[in-house]
Order: structure tokens, then sequence, then C-alpha cells
């Protein structure tokens, strides 16, 4: 039996790019597991810095499956998890095989090492998209290789190297994506656009960035809060872009504790920061082209408003398509940026 390596590949992809933008500091990283005989076991993903990495939370759904034990389903620390797993598999995973989007790492942090973990489980096959980068988490592929795995490299490598591409940044320097949201008919003012589901997606990827870049006339017009209210997380930097300094500081987003709010027409700031949101209109979209790695749109299945993005002429290329209850999520980079 021929078995399609890039359909249970693009399964974990499309996982992980639920997560991408919620995983800061870590990569966000997606595992598929298919049983002996091929029946898929799990397809799971790592969803926040400090959780179970994929692999752990993929083997944990997979485990269940396979025994029907529920006592493993009340573990959420990964050092549990993996305990557990270890002491109770009795070879259920035997001829079991694994699709990891990213080398399992091999070096134990805040979590056990996911590598050694497969390694010990009698799995039969691991297929890996992109090597880890990290010094200290790579040669996952060679721990599994001695324990008698068979090891597959590179599958959908470039994929996955695009969902790993915001890691490998923010390691050296820094992530900057731009994020809006427009209705079929392109426009992007009047009012809330996005459902209630992607704006609480957009509230936690706050919580996790360093820094929300916002156009000065964005601010003036919508006056906003730019918090994480919606996950009760916290509230990033600001750096609003203007040339003009004054502003109304009864407008809300000046109010939130914690935070730095910053006026500039400069944006050297950003070197100073590691993962960085550029929101706003069309000025702040035409002017991120200079600096956003990656774009991010929320497309709701609506019509009205009057402005958008007219005076642009760009070509960007969709890295993955998401529909969550309404809208339609795309993350999405410049044509030629490698």
């Amino acid at each position: 039996m021929v078995i399609d390596t890039q359909f249970y590949m693009k399964l974990a992809l499309d996982e992980a790019w639920k997560y991408q933008g919620l995983t800061y500091p870590n990569p966000a990283v997606g595992c598929t597991i298919l049983s002996s005989q091929n029946e898929i076991l799990s397809v799971e993903a790592h969803k926040y810095a400090g959780a179970p990495h994929a692999e752990v939370e993929a083997l944990k759904s997979a485990y269940f499956r396979l025994t029907d034990d529920s006592k493993i389903l009340e573990l959420h620390e990964s050092s549990q998890i993996h305990t557990y797993l270890l002491q109770n598999h009795n070879n259920c995973f035997n001829g079991v095989s694994l699709y990891t989007t990213l080398e399992p790492c091999s070096h134990i942090g805040k979590t056990p090492s996911c590598a050694s973990l497969i390694s010990k489980l009698g799995i039969k096959k691991l297929f890996i998209g992109s090597t880890d980068s990290n010094p200290q988490a790579c040669g996952g592929a060679e721990i599994a290789k001695n324990a008698g795995i068979e090891v597959e490299s590179a599958v959908m490598q470039k994929e996955c190297d695009e969902l790993l591409k915001p890691f490998d940044l923010w390691r050296e320097e820094r992530f900057v994506f731009f994020k809006w949201a427009q209705r079929l008919n392109g426009t992007i003012d009047g009012g809330l656009i996005s459902s209630l589901k992607s704006r609480t997606l957009v509230h936690a990827m706050r919580d996790v960035c360093d820094l929300l870049v916002i156009g000065g006339n964005t601010v003036r017009v919508d006056r906003p809060t730019l918090d994480a209210r919606l996950v009760g997380g916290r509230a990033p930097d600001i750096l609003i872009y203007s040339r003009t300094k004054e502003f109304d500081k009864t407008i809300p987003l000046f109010s939130v504790e914690g935070r730095k709010v910053i006026i500039s027409d400069d944006l050297s700031l950003l070197k100073d920061y590691k993962n960085i949101i550029i929101e706003g209109g069309g000025k702040m979209f035409e002017l991120s082209m200079q600096f956003a790695d990656y774009h991010l749109c929320f497309m709701s299945p609506s019509t009205g408003g009057d402005s958008n993005f007219t005076t642009i002429n760009e070509k960007l290329e969709i890295l993955n398509i998401q529909k969550d209850e309404q809208d339609i999520i795309m993350w999405m980079k410049q044509k030629g940026n490698n």
C-alpha cells in the first residue's frame, strides 16, 4: 500500500498554523500519528509556550484512542504525560507512524525530550518536515535512528520551513507581521469586521507579542484599547507611528496599566523588540512592506464600509488558509520573500 506522506504532513501543518502567533518564544509545530493499519489516531499541535509539544499532545491523544485509558486525559503537564506513557504504553505504539513538522527536540528544558520519548515507545516510522536549527534542541532524528526507528526527513520541507520561519527570525533578530481585517468588498473601515472568535485569537496574539505598531490616524479615528482583555492577557507596548505627537489622552490605549506607549515617526525602535504586530489602514499596510515578514488577513463574509487598500499594488503568496466559525484566516508573505 502506497502511503501519501504529504497528505499526513499537511494535516500536521494545518493544525500547527492554527497556533501561529501564539507559541512565542517557541515554534509552531504540528504532529499526525497513524496506526499500524494507517488509521489516523491523532492530529495535534503545540499550543503555547510551556505547554506540551505537538508530539506529546499527539501521543497522548493516540494513546487514548488505542487503549481507551481516560486517565491520561487528566494530565496536562508534559512531564506527567511523558512518565505516564513510558509506564503504561504496553507496546500499544508498535507499528505506529509519526509525522512532525519539526524534528523532535533532543534536549530537556521546560519540557522533557520528545525524541527520547518517541525512541522508547516502539514507534516504527518517523517523518520529519524541518530540521531543528536550534543547537540546543537539534539531534532528535539521530536519537530516533539509534533506537531503530525508520526516519524520513525533508517531507514537505519548504512548507514546514515557512511554518518555522517566525521562530527562526525572532531567535536571530525579530519577527514582524501585519494584521488586518476586511470584508468581501475589501473595505477595512466602519466598526467591527471580524468575528468574536477571530478577535479573541488576535487578543491571544497580542498577549504574547512584545510590541504593537499602529498608525496615528487609526488611533484618532478608532480610539482603540489594543489590549488582550478577551483572553485576560497582558497588553503589549504600543508604538504609534505619527508625525504629530499630540493625541487625546482619553483614548483608551493610553490608560492601560503596565504598558509603554511611544509616539514616533521613526521605526528604529523595532530593533528593541522580538515579536511585533503591525495593525492599521492602507498607509500602515504600505509602510509594513518594508518590515513585515508575514501578513495575516481576517476576511469577513460581509460587505459595507468605504475605505480599502486601492492605492496599493502588491502581490502576496498564501501560506495557509483556515476557517473559523465565520471568517477566513490567511497567513501570507510577499511574493519572492524567502
